[in-house]
């Protein structure tokens, strides 16, 4: 029998699922995974509610690639659809993810085909292309890095470091199948790719309409709150050459004893009423 926390636990989830999913029913866990076995790394790190704020601190660093927001900017709905765009994003890390290994191919095949009708040329006069793998690459790179960020940070239990070097291992599987050549299978050579980006690393007038959004997209009152928070711990997680570069200034102070402390508690809780909307796993 259930009492008033179960009921305020469920309203929670559902409502939280509903933003992140829409109307589409919970994904059945696969025993076997998608291209990964269930006790793997990266079931760890995506099955943590920390990877809200993940989300949001890769969005934060991919408006810093020109070529990249070109693609966003001109190709995508983020203005009129930003739920869409984030639940899609979800429904491919799940489906690679938690899915079968048949669920896994199909959402791959989809990506790689949207791909192929984005392209053109940004505001400074040069080409981008999303099935360049230099592009792909920054992309897959700076949502690792902030998945793992996140977990680290906010997450339930942070990850050794040999275990974050299996996740980035393990990710780099999906990162080749959607057309990265040689994606980095460690922290230590993540890190080394994503600073060679630097030198490309800019914000023009798309970064700082993107920024803006991601600053104060247009939510529900109820919702401004939690993303505030959420928003906060992924500005306070990012490297220091990218704050100065997005202008985002940096509190320790605040962050230290507010904005983390805050974000830490938010992630419990809304992973917490997650669980209660989460299907059993599909022994398939």
């Amino acid at each position: 029998m259930s009492g008033p926390l179960d009921d305020i636990r469920q309203r929670i989830g559902v409502s939280l699922r509903h933003v992140l999913a829409g109307d589409e029913q919970p994904r059945a866990r696969s025993t076997t995974g998608g291209f990964l076995p269930p006790d793997c790394a990266t079931w760890e790190v995506h099955g943590d509610a920390s990877m809200l704020v993940g989300g949001i601190r890769a969005l934060l660093l991919q408006t810093l690639h020109p070529p990249t927001m070109a693609g966003v900017a001109d190709h995508s709905q983020y203005r009129s659809d930003p739920l869409g765009r984030l639940r899609r994003t979800g429904a491919f890390v799940g489906a690679t993810t938690f899915g079968t290994p048949e669920e896994a191919e199909r959402a791959i095949k989809m990506v790689r085909a949207v791909h192929k009708r984005v392209n053109g040329v940004t505001p400074d006069g040069v080409p981008y292309d999303a099935t360049d793998p230099h592009l792909l690459q920054w992309v897959h790179c700076t949502e690792v890095d902030s998945f793992l960020a996140a977990k680290q940070r906010f997450g339930t239990l942070p990850v050794s470091p040999d275990r974050a070097d299996e996740y980035v291992g393990e990710m780099a599987v999906v990162a080749e199948a959607l057309g990265v050549v040689d994606a980095p299978t460690s922290t230590s050579q993540l890190a080394k790719v994503l600073l060679g980006y630097k030198p490309e690393l800019k914000v023009n007038h798309q970064s700082r309409e993107a920024l803006r959004f991601l600053v104060m997209p247009p939510l529900p009152f109820h919702m401004r709150g939690p993303y505030a928070v959420l928003l906060g711990g992924a500005v306070s997680t990012l490297p220091k050459w990218a704050r100065r570069k997005l202008l985002l200034p940096r509190l320790p102070l605040t962050e230290a004893l507010a904005v983390r402390p805050a974000a830490t508690a938010l992630t419990r809780v809304l992973g917490w009423s997650l669980e209660s909307v989460q299907s059993t796993p599909d022994p398939n």
